[in-house]
């Protein structure tokens, strides 16, 4: 028995309790029947890890890097389903981390920009997925554009349990560098002076994010994810006023993202991955106007980055 189902054999009991106060009339499902159980739990925890790297990227300027590496996931998941995988996921991990890794080195020795970088991988690997797909995968199929646009029914029990792994040593690595990321992102020569290996800690920050880009692109597509893994941060950001507190913020965003946009797609049989980025880009405007607007009113100052 895998971690992740260990894990929904202690949440599954709850969530069934909570489904008849669930408002919808399709959305309690997802507290009911077990594959939306593991779509829905899954879509969770990828929400809490991505927002909490979302704060990393933003103040290093690396934003764009999730676009990026989204595009390189599909690229690796296209390659995946021409060759028959019963996961692409796999495949996905490997093109995603070998280009994030290659992103990492050319920025690092100064070859490249990272902005230059991300466009160069995300639209060579992007494009080699299509004509992999055109020639010998049958063109863009439904399961095709689940990849593209989202489809958390795609989470299946095999996806589900490498999102799990995924997510635990995502978190786990984030929390444990947290302080060295940030660090890092201010003065990383006075870290070297201190013999912290900030190179090393680099490449597996990469890693890092790979992985966390290719747990979010099952269910929320590869042309969304930057929706959701920047925007609960970037709002996180701009109603703090420090940066732990803009990790707590950014936790709250994603999940009210995630559990808002996963019922108004169930209940309106929309898309589940433009529907939660829309949420979310609305969650931020809401924010920002908010901030840029009711705050000056109140004689209150906005929140300083």
């Amino acid at each position: 028995m895998g971690v992740g189902s260990v894990m929904m054999s202690l949440i599954s009991p709850a969530m069934e309790r909570m489904a008849p106060y669930v408002p919808g009339e399709i959305f309690p499902s997802f507290f009911t029947v077990s594959i939306f159980q593991n779509a829905l739990v899954a879509a969770l925890l990828v929400s809490m890890v991505a927002a909490f790297l979302g704060s990393f990227l933003i103040i290093r300027n690396l934003s764009l890097i999730g676009d990026g590496l989204a595009h390189v996931t599909f690229g690796g998941v296209a390659v995946g389903i021409v060759i028959g995988a019963t996961s692409p996921l796999g495949y996905a991990l490997v093109f995603s981390v070998v280009c994030s890794l290659l992103i990492h080195e050319l920025q690092a020795r100064g070859l490249l920009t990272g902005d230059a970088a991300i466009a160069i991988f995300s639209t060579g690997v992007l494009a080699l997925g299509l004509v992999v797909l055109s020639y010998w995968g049958g063109g863009i199929t439904n399961t095709v554009e689940g990849y593209l646009f989202g489809n958390i029914l795609l989470i299946n029990s095999q996806s589900f349990e490498i999102i799990v792994w995924m997510s635990i040593v995502s978190m786990s690595f984030l929390g444990a560098f947290r302080h060295i990321l940030l660090a890092m992102s201010l003065d990383p020569i006075s870290l070297e002076v201190q013999g912290i290996p900030v190179g090393r800690i680099g490449r597996a920050f990469s890693i890092i994010t790979a992985v966390v880009v290719v747990c979010m692109v099952q269910f929320i597509g590869a042309l969304l994810v930057t929706a959701l893994l920047v925007t609960p941060a970037a709002t996180g950001q701009i109603v703090s006023k420090s940066f732990r507190s803009c990790l707590m913020w950014s936790q709250v965003f994603a999940l009210s993202s995630t559990i808002l946009g996963i019922f108004i797609s169930a209940e309106l049989e929309i898309g589940t991955g433009s529907t939660i980025a829309l949420v979310s880009v609305s969650i931020f405007l809401i924010a920002a106007l908010f901030q840029m607007i009711v705050l000056p009113l109140l004689g209150t100052e906005p929140s300083a980055r």
